[in-house]
C-alpha cells in the first residue's frame, strides 16, 4: 500500500510539474500579447461571447475557462483531497498535523495582512481572499527545477501544504462568492451529487452515467448562484479512492490518470492564457508599488504566507506538539515557504470574482500585483533552494568518501 500510494504521489507531481511549466508559458504568451501591437486582438478573444440560448448561458470565453475549464482542475483537487485524507500522507495524524497546521497558518495570516494593508479600499471586503491561496502547479514546478537535491520529504511537505490549503481556498470561494441562492437549483446540485454516489457505492464504470451527471451538477450550481467550480471540488470527493478485490484500481486513481493530464495540460493553461492578459502600461505600474490595493495582495503574498507557513511551522516544532519532516531543517521549511506565496491560479480567479463590482482597472491592478509578487516568490524561493541542495549535496559527497586508512598504516 505504500509504494502503491508513492508511486501515485510521484506520478502527481510529475504530472504537475510539467503543467506547471505549460501555465508558465500560457502566462507569457498572455502577457506578451496583450502589451503587443496586437494587442487588440487579445482583448477581442477574451471578450468574444460564446453563448448556449437553450440553457441561456451566455459567457465570453474568458468566462468560459473560469467557470468550466476550471471545474476540470478542481475536480482533480477533490480527488486529490480525498486521496491524500484516505490513504496518502494526510491519512496519519501525526503525519498530518505539520502541514495542516501550517496551512491554516498560511491563509490566516496573509488574510490579516491584506486586510489591515487594504482596510477601506474598495473590493477589499473580498480582496482579502486573494493572497490565501498557493498555486500547486507553478509551485512544483519551480521546487522540481531548483529543488531536485534536496530530501524527498520537501516534495511531501509541500504537496500536502498545497492540498490542504487549496480546500480552504474552496471553503472560501464558497461563503464569499454565493451573493443569491436558488433553492430549487442548490437542491438539484445535492441530487446529482448524491446520483454520483450511489453510482460508486453500485461500482458502477461507465462514463455514460458519470459525465452527465457532472454537467448538470456544474449547470445547477452555476443557477444556483454557486460558483460552478465547486461542482469539481464535490464531485471528486464523493469518488471512491479504495479499491476492491480483484480491481485494478480505484475510480479515483483511475480518473486522476485519465483527468489530471487534461487539467494540468490544457485547462489550468488555456485559463492562464486568458486571465493572464493584464496591459503592463504606465498607470498599471505607477500604482503597484503605491495603491493599498496592490500592496495588500503583494504583502499578503509574500510576506503573509511566508511568515504564515515559517512562523506557524517553527512554533508549533519548538513546542513539540507537531514533528519536523524527516530530512529537513529549518532552512529548508523557510525555502518552501516562500514557495507558498506563489498564488496564481486560484489568487486570479479570486481577483476576479472579488473586485468584478470595482471595475477592470482593480481588477488588472490586482491581478499584476499577483504574477509580479508570484514571479518574485519563484526567484527567491529557487536560489534559497539551490543553496540549499547545494548544502545537501556536499553532506552526501562527504558521507560517501572513503576513510582515510592513513593512520592504520603507522
Amino acid at each position: 500500500m505504500i509504494t502503491r500510494v508513492r508511486s501515485e504521489l510521484t506520478r502527481y507531481l510529475r504530472t504537475e510539474t510539467v503543467g506547471g511549466a505549460l501555465l508558465l508559458i500560457a502566462a507569457a504568451v498572455a502577457l506578451i500579447w496583450v502589451n503587443s501591437p496586437w494587442g487588440a486582438s487579445y482583448q477581442t478573444m477574451v471578450g468574444a461571447q460564446l453563448s448556449i440560448p437553450a440553457l441561456h448561458l451566455d459567457l465570453t470565453l474568458a468566462e468560459w475557462t473560469k467557470d468550466g475549464l476550471l471545474a476540470v482542475f478542481f475536480f482533480v483537487a477533490g480527488l486529490e483531497l480525498k486521496r491524500e485524507f484516505a490513504v496518502g500522507e494526510l491519512a496519519d495524524p501525526k503525519r498530518a498535523a505539520l502541514p495542516v497546521i501550517a496551512a491554516v497558518g498560511g491563509v490566516v495570516t496573509p488574510a490579516v495582512i491584506a486586510l489591515v494593508v487594504g482596510h477601506g479600499v474598495p473590493g477589499m471586503d473580498k480582496g482579502w481572499a486573494i493572497p490565501v491561496a498557493t498555486d500547486i502547479a507553478f509551485a512544483l514546478a519551480v521546487l522540481a527545477m531548483t529543488g531536485s537535491r534536496i530530501p524527498a520529504s520537501a516534495r511531501v511537505f509541500l504537496l500536502s501544504l498545497a492540498v490542504v490549503d487549496d480546500l480552504l481556498a474552496i471553503v472560501l470561494i464558497a461563503v464569499l462568492f454565493t451573493a443569491s441562492l436558488s433553492l430549487l437549483w442548490l437542491l438539484a446540485a445535492l441530487a446529482c451529487c448524491a446520483a454520483w454516489a450511489l453510482a460508486q457505492k453500485f461500482r458502477l464504470h461507465t462514463p455514460l452515467v458519470y459525465l452527465p451527471i457532472a454537467l448538470v451538477c456544474w449547470y445547477a450550481l452555476h443557477e444556483a448562484g454557486i460558483h460552478p467550480t465547486l461542482a469539481g471540488v464535490a464531485l471528486g470527493l464523493l469518488t471512491r479512492v479504495k479499491k476492491d478485490p480483484g480491481e485494478q484500481m480505484a475510480p479515483a486513481t483511475h480518473l486522476e490518470h485519465v483527468v489530471q493530464p487534461l487539467s494540468a495540460g490544457l485547462c489550468v493553461p488555456l485559463f492562464a492564457l486568458f486571465a493572464s492578459g493584464v496591459p503592463l502600461d504606465g498607470a498599471v505600474f505607477g500604482s503597484l508599488f503605491t495603491d493599498r490595493l496592490s500592496l495588500a495582495i503583494m504583502l499578503g503574498l509574500l510576506l503573509g504566507k511566508t511568515v504564515g507557513i515559517f512562523g506557524v511551522s517553527w512554533v508549533t516544532i519548538r513546542l513539540g506538539w507537531v514533528k519536523r519532516p524527516a530530512g529537513l531543517e529549518y532552512r529548508d521549511m523557510f525555502a518552501l515557504s516562500v514557495l507558498g506565496a506563489i498564488g496564481f491560479t486560484v489568487s486570479l480567479l479570486v481577483a476576479e470574482l472579488a473586485l468584478a463590482d470595482v471595475g477592470t482597472q482593480a481588477i488588472d491592478l490586482a491581478k499584476a500585483a499577483v504574477l509580479v509578487t508570484s514571479m518574485a516568490a519563484s526567484v527567491i524561493g529557487s536560489a534559497l533552494l539551490l543553496r540549499r541542495g547545494r548544502v545537501h549535496q556536499a553532506r552526501r559527497d562527504a558521507d560517501e568518501l572513503p576513510p582515510d586508512r592513513e593512520g592504520s598504516t603507522k
